[in-house]
């Protein structure tokens, strides 16, 4: 079975990493330490530009009162979270439903009259019925269709949807899975002198994005990714290191400084059960998307593993325009290496980590359907 064809979406507003550092780096009440914590995180991010559903950080004046960011005072606002996920209410469904469209249409041959199981993921928000429902209702799918939801799994969300797709379609060749990523991150921004608070506010962005999967012959031409080989490891630290709770004001999210090392120092036996299932050592994969958590944590894994800059640069050219959008992150990685010319057989990597610490690991093939 393969990813026949993947879609993204990302609001409309556009925030550029140097301005969003300046409002976060004035508010009121931020001591020193954090005036310095935050320069260095939104400096060292390797990010440019973001995207968002929070449009009051574009600065622009606006009539009625502001709920995130008052920019005739430059002050980030605290809203509870009951307002937050309003929010998620009213502008998750567009992104859901433009990523899932965006994919079908790259399946020309498949309709959503084909569509068996719906596959939603994200950890951001809450409402029901959920984005599931709502796929079905919005692309007009056959009220029968399978559907499932899984939440609050943090950026690694992507590789149980797939894993789960795949096994989908083992079960029934003639299955066809849409799974769809869409995260609201920047809801649960806010000013703070924590250092994960400030390091979350200089990565996390918006967006979403789907895949198309397949037993199904694809047609000649086509170019797809061939779900080889799917795993999970838990490293033996770093549970409190990476976590997502729900707090009175947001989503709390805690990424510690030790992330990046404690991947590092087990990055080699996470992947040791995949290389071992798929027969293949580090140097035999030609493509990897490598979910970027941070700048930090590319340059760990791409240290460890030895792999080249032309590996890791379709997973920091996302970082680059586009920041951590959490589960839908690595699938617009995969959508730029689906995206490109038709070439020979190509083993391709790809991983993402999270909340527990939770490794999440695929080895795929690329390959142009003759």
């Amino acid at each position: 079975m393969s990813i026949r064809s993947i879609g993204t979406a990302v609001p409309p507003t556009i925030i550029r990493q140097d301005d969003v550092r300046e409002i976060f780096a004035t508010q009121p009440g931020l001591g020193r330490l954090g005036q310095r914590i935050v320069g260095a995180a939104f400096g060292a991010s390797a990010i440019e530009t973001r995207h968002t559903v929070v449009d009051e950080l574009d600065r622009r004046p606006r009539e009625g009162e502001p709920t995130f960011y008052d920019a005739a005072s430059n002050e980030i606002l605290r809203p509870g979270t009951g307002a937050r996920n309003q929010v998620y209410v009213d502008r998750s469904p567009e992104l859901f439903l433009d990523a899932a469209r965006a994919a079908l249409a790259g399946a020309p041959d498949l309709g959503p009259e084909d569509v068996t199981h719906v596959i939603s993921v994200s950890c951001t928000g809450f409402f029901a019925p959920g984005p599931d429902y709502l796929l079905v209702r919005g692309l007009g799918l056959s009220p029968s269709t399978r559907r499932h939801h899984l939440g609050f799994m943090g950026c690694y969300g992507a590789f149980p949807a797939l894993a789960a797709a795949r096994d989908f379609c083992l079960a029934d060749p003639e299955a066809v899975v849409l799974v769809v990523c869409a995260e609201l991150c920047t809801l649960h921004l806010r000013s703070s002198d924590d250092p994960d608070s400030i390091v979350a506010s200089s990565v996390f962005a918006d967006g979403a994005a789907a895949a198309v999967v397949t037993a199904r012959p694809a047609p000649s031409g086509s170019v797809v990714l061939d779900l080889d080989v799917l795993e999970t490891v838990l490293t033996p630290v770093g549970e409190t290191d990476m976590a997502w709770s729900i707090g009175d004001l947001g989503f709390d999210m805690v990424l510690s400084s030790y992330v990046p090392q404690i991947i590092e120092l087990h990055i080699d036996s996470a992947l040791a059960p995949l290389f071992e299932a798929g027969g293949v050592e580090v140097g035999d994969v030609d493509l990897w998307a490598v979910h970027p958590g941070g700048r930090s944590i590319l340059d760990r894994v791409q240290q460890q593993l030895g792999l080249t800059d032309a590996h890791l640069a379709p997973s920091r050219d996302v970082l680059r325009d586009y920041g951590n959008m959490s589960s839908a992150t690595v699938l617009f990685i995969l959508a730029e290496l689906l995206g490109g010319p038709a070439a020979p057989s190509q083993r391709v990597g790809a991983m993402a980590f999270g909340p527990g610490l939770t490794v999440e690991t695929a080895l795929m093939t690329r390959r142009a359907v003759s």
